[in-house]
C-alpha cells in the first residue's frame, strides 16, 4: 500500500507542467474577455457613426411628396409617440425628427427621411443601438421573426404593423430600404447581432389603425 501511495504522488515536474497549463488557460480567458470588450467598444462606436450620418436611410426611401408638409406642433424634447414590440417586451417613446435629443446616443432615433404614420404611404424609420450598455435599445431585435407585430402610438391612434421582411446590408453609412411604396411601413434599423460589419433592416407593413 505504501508503494502504491508513492506512485500516486505527482512529481514536481508534473506539478509545474499542470500549473503552467492552468496559467496559460487563465491568460487566454483574460485576453479573450479583453479583446471582446474592445471589440464591443469599437462596435458601439461604429454604430454611432453610422446612425448619426445624415445619409442614413435616404437611399431608396420612397414616399409621396405631393402632400402638404406635416405640422406636428412645436418641436420639443418630449415624446410625440411610442414604439411597442410585444414579442420582445419593448416599449419606448420617440421624439420628433427635428428635436434636439432625437439622437441615437440618447434615444431611439427617428431618421429625418421619415414620414409619420398619419400620412398616406408613410415610412417611419427608427434606428437604435444594439450590443451592450444602456443605449442598446434595439439589442433584442434579432429575436424578431416574420409575422411579429409592432405598434406605434401617435396622435391618439394606434398603428399596428406586421413584420414582412428582414435583411442585412454592409455598414457603409447608408441604408437601402426595400419596401412596397404603396403601403405605409415601419422600418427598424440596428447593427446585426454578433456581426460588426453589417446592419439589419426590419420592414413592417401597416395592417390596421384604431383610435386609442
Amino acid at each position: 500500500m505504501v508503494k502504491n501511495n508513492k506512485q500516486n504522488k505527482l512529481s514536481p515536474n508534473k506539478v509545474a507542467i499542470i500549473a503552467s497549463i492552468m496559467a496559460l488557460i487563465g491568460l487566454y480567458l483574460f485576453s479573450y474577455n479583453y479583446v471582446a470588450e474592445k471589440r464591443q467598444m469599437a462596435y458601439d462606436y461604429m454604430s454611432a457613426r453610422i446612425f448619426k450620418n445624415k445619409e442614413v436611410a435616404t437611399v431608396n426611401v420612397e414616399y409621396d411628396e405631393s402632400e402638404e408638409p406635416e405640422d406636428n406642433g412645436p418641436v420639443t424634447n418630449e415624446f410625440i409617440g411610442f414604439l411597442e414590440i410585444p414579442s420582445i417586451s419593448f416599449k419606448k417613446g420617440f421624439l420628433h425628427m427635428d428635436a434636439e435629443d432625437n439622437d441615437v446616443e440618447k434615444n431611439i432615433y427617428v431618421v429625418p427621411s421619415s414620414t409619420f404614420p398619419d400620412r398616406k404611404k408613410s415610412n417611419l424609420i427608427i434606428a437604435a443601438h444594439s450590443g451592450t450598455g444602456w443605449r442598446a435599445f434595439f439589442n433584442d431585435l434579432y429575436r424578431l421573426e416574420k409575422g411579429d407585430i409592432a405598434n406605434v402610438y401617435f396622435k391618439g391612434m394606434k398603428y399596428t404593423y406586421k413584420l414582412v421582411n428582414i435583411y442585412t446590408q454592409p455598414k457603409v453609412g447608408t441604408v437601402n430600404i426595400y419596401r412596397n411604396p404603396k403601403k405605409s411601413t415601419l422600418t427598424l434599423i440596428t447593427c446585426t447581432n454578433h456581426d460588426n460589419t453589417t446592419q439589419t433592416i426590419y420592414i413592417l407593413e401597416l395592417i390596421s389603425s384604431t383610435q386609442e
